[in-house]
């Protein structure tokens, strides 16, 4: 079987699907054909936007995986930061994926971790998850204790520019994230 036959990424048990032995994936790793993205997880070199790999392969192993905080403002392109990690969230109480390197997890409550989830496909047979701008602003606001608040007003300060965004959405979603919403009220209320 040819790599190209696999999806970008892919995981031990998806080749074992695919009709590959378990040393058939190792001497293909050996050889250089596919690379190691964590603990059974793979992919083809160059077959995915290196912004995504993590996400990718975290989504391999867990299908919740959701891009979110700064990597999610940096693809949105609300931020220039460089991020050293990636910022992935699972719903609270799911195991986080073993062997990943460059990944900081998030645990977001479970009664709120669908909102603002949009799916992009970022390579043929790979779909990823990624907070929208709106929900992202949110996150950023409710949890300024760790992301800061000079990222939290940049972020809404490059949201509000741009055409077609309107303060009454980001309202709308502190519906759902009461904690949030006196900051980032106060927030529009400054930058208004």
């Amino acid at each position: 079987m040819a790599t190209t036959d696999l999806t970008p990424v892919f995981t031990l048990a998806d080749a074992q699907a695919q009709g590959l032995r378990k040393d058939q994936v190792y001497k293909m790793l050996a050889e250089g054909e596919i690379e190691r993205a964590g603990r059974g997880v793979f992919l083809r070199p160059n077959a995915i936007d290196p912004a995504f790999v993590a996400l990718a392969a975290s989504t391999a192993v867990q299908p919740n995986a959701t891009l979110c905080l700064t990597s999610a403002l940096v693809h949105h392109q609300l931020s220039d930061a460089i991020p050293t990690v990636t910022d992935i969230a699972l719903p609270r109480g799911t195991r986080y994926p073993a062997g990943f390197a460059h990944v900081a997890w998030h645990s977001f409550d479970n009664a709120t971790f669908t909102i603002g989830r949009e799916h992009h496909t970022v390579a043929a047979g790979t779909c990823v998850a990624i907070y929208s701008a709106e929900r992202t602003i949110v996150d950023c606001f409710r949890l300024m204790h760790l992301e800061g608040s000079d990222v939290a007003y940049e972020a809404l300060r490059r949201w509000l520019r741009r055409r077609g965004n309107w303060p009454a959405a980001l309202l709308r979603m502190t519906d759902s994230f009461p904690k949030a919403e006196p900051r980032l009220r106060h927030a529009l209320e400054v930058l208004s």
